[in-house]
This record gives C-alpha cells, structure tokens and sequence, in this order.
C-alpha cells in the first residue's frame, strides 16, 4: 500500500508530494522532490520504530542545505576531474561546484527538480525528461526510477535511455544511521564490504588512475569492524578524505545483484544488508555534515552513505571505464538495482 501525502510547496508553487510505502510494521517515505528518501522506518530488536535515515523536515531545508540527503544523483554521480568531458570527439565543459571539479550532477542536478509520479499497486514509478544540453550534457534523457518495500527489503530499479550519446552514473545519497537518525554517529556501527581494493584519488578527490589494495590499510573492511576503528588512522588518502569518502572497486563484473555489503548497530540490533548489480561503491562516512535536521543537528559521522555506481572520472580514465564505462549510446538502454534488506539481530 502506498499512501500519497503532500509534504509542502516549492517556491513558485508546485506541490512535493510524499509518498509512504508499507511493509507491515517499516515504511518508507519518498518525496517527488529529487526522489528523495525522506525515511525509511523499521522496528529495532524491541520493536520499536525507528527512523533510519538523515533528512528535512521541509522542502526549504531540501532545497538550501547541503549534502544531498536521501536523494537521487544524476545525470553523473560522484566527480568528473574539472568537469572536462568529451563524448565522440566533442569536448564539453562541465560545471564545477566541488574543489574545481564536476560534482553529483553540477549546479542543478537531479536532487532539485520534481518528478513526474505514478503509483502502480505497491510500486512508486518517478520519472525525469532531462532536456538535451541540461548542465551542458548532451542528449535528452529521459530517466525513470521505480521504488518498492516488500518482505524487509527497500529496492531502487534504475532504467533509463537518451536520443543522443551521452554520459550517467546515476545513484542515490541516502545516509543512515542504524542507531537512529537521532542517535549522532555512526562510529560505533560495524561495516563490512566485499572488497580487496580502492580507488585512489589526488588532492581534490578526483581518481585519476590506478587501484590500490585494502590489505593492511584502515580501508580493510572484508571483515566486520566498526565504522570508527581506524578512521582517525595516520593514512594519506584517508586524511585526504577526513575520513572515508573513497570508491571501492566490487567484484562484479557479470552485473548480477550480488550482496556487497552488511551494517549492524549494536544498540538497535537493525541490520543491513546491501545489494547492487554495479562494479562500484562510494563509503562516505558524513565528515562533512553540518547542519540541522529532522530530530537533532546533524554533525560530523552522525551517517555513513554507500552509493553504488561506476567508479568516479571513469569517462576521463580507460582503465576504470574497462571495469564499466559510463557512456550510454543514443537508444541504448540503462538498467541497474540497488537494494537494502533489513533484519534485527
């Protein structure tokens, strides 16, 4: 069942509508607004509702805060080494909003705008025409994304196709804290991820080539450990970052949904698990936030987001466009997964 509520009004007028999904006692809530995950409510190992997810209270907040909570990334999740782009010999300049570089979409990207809707049974169907030459990128994309909550598990269906070729890295930002969006860190959650290697980056967090492996290093998360173990560890690309905000490469090539990775609080005993069909996912652990949000202030580490996707600046390096390339041809087709499944311990 999906219960359609208005959450509030854009600035020249336009009603956001929320929209609630029910699977028994958890729920999530998704804004036409950005595609946003308002909430997601599941019982913790007492039953008790919890909300855990970061988010705003209202669309002002969406609209002026930072950090992309809860929301869908496009047309290019992660960076693009200073915007630069060429698609068939034709160079396109990007714009720039982080550290020089081309970040999560540009100045306006898919967070900010409102989505067409159409409720299928349980199933919530969002869809954006992104017209050809929005934020500089070409092709008109037309980019539809269908939500459903069934059996503990919260899925994202990306599909997606453009008239011209063109460039995606679609993906959502959603930050959780399993403790509660309330609770204030996620240090104390243990993480463990399916992967033997990062990407590297330079200065501005731009990959620009190479891989390097997790063993030994404070980015090993093969096993499960807390989240704040070696977060403060005295590591160049960890201190580049103030904390993890780096791609880790998946072993998944045959693009089947495979699980990648699992979070647990030890306080709520909510677990998760997390799936994709994608060769890559961004850790990225909150250091930056800083604002107030729906319960408490949110400050730094208070979420830790895992954003599935192709691996950042892939279109500017070959090696990371073998593992999976963002390109997209004129009529061909987008489809991706992305999935979390929650339990209590």
């Amino acid at each position: 069942m999906i219960e359609t509520n208005v959450f509030g009004t854009m600035p020249d007028g336009r009603e956001v509508l929320a929209f609630t999904l029910r699977d028994g006692p958890a729920s999530a809530t998704v804004l036409n607004l950005g595609g946003i995950l308002q909430s997601l409510v599941v019982p913790d190992k007492h039953g008790t509702p919890t909300d855990v997810l970061l988010g705003y209270n209202t669309v002002a907040e969406y609209l002026q805060n930072g950090g992309y909570l809860g929301a869908l990334i496009g047309r290019f999740g992660n960076r693009i080494g200073e915007g630069k782009l060429t698609v068939d010999g034709k160079f396109y300049q990007l714009f720039c909003n982080d550290r020089g570089n081309h970040l999560h979409g540009g100045k306006e990207g898919f967070n900010k705008k409102i989505w067409a809707h159409e409720v299928r049974g349980d199933e919530l169907v969002l869809t954006y025409l992104s017209p050809d030459g929005e934020e500089n990128y070409p092709g008109a994309l037309k980019t539809e994304v269908t939500y459903t909550f069934r059996g503990g598990e919260l899925r994202l269906h990306y599909r997606a196709v453009s008239d011209k070729k063109t460039v995606l890295n679609l993906t959502n930002h959603a930050y959780f804290n399993l403790n509660g969006e309330g609770d204030g860190t996620v240090l104390d959650h243990l993480l463990q991820i399916d992967s033997d290697r990062i990407v590297p980056t330079n200065s501005t967090m731009i990959p620009v080539g190479g891989f390097r492996a997790v063993a030994g290093t404070p980015f090993d998360f093969n096993t499960s450990k807390e989240i704040g173990r070696d977060i403060e560890a005295d590591d160049p690309d960890l201190k580049r970052g103030n904390g993890y905000d780096h791609c880790y490469v998946l072993e998944n090539r045959g693009r089947e949904l495979m699980k990648y990775a699992v979070a647990e609080s030890k306080k709520t005993g909510i677990r998760m698990s997390c799936y994709t069909d994608l060769p890559a996912v961004q850790l990225y652990t909150g250091n930056g936030l800083h604002q107030q949000g729906k319960s408490i202030y949110y400050g730094k580490r208070a979420a830790f987001c895992l954003e599935t996707q192709g691996i950042p600046n892939n279109v500017n390096v070959p090696e990371y466009a073998e593992i999976f390339s963002s390109y997209l041809d004129a009529g061909e087709v987008y489809e991706s997964v992305t999935a979390y499944r929650f339990e209590t311990l």
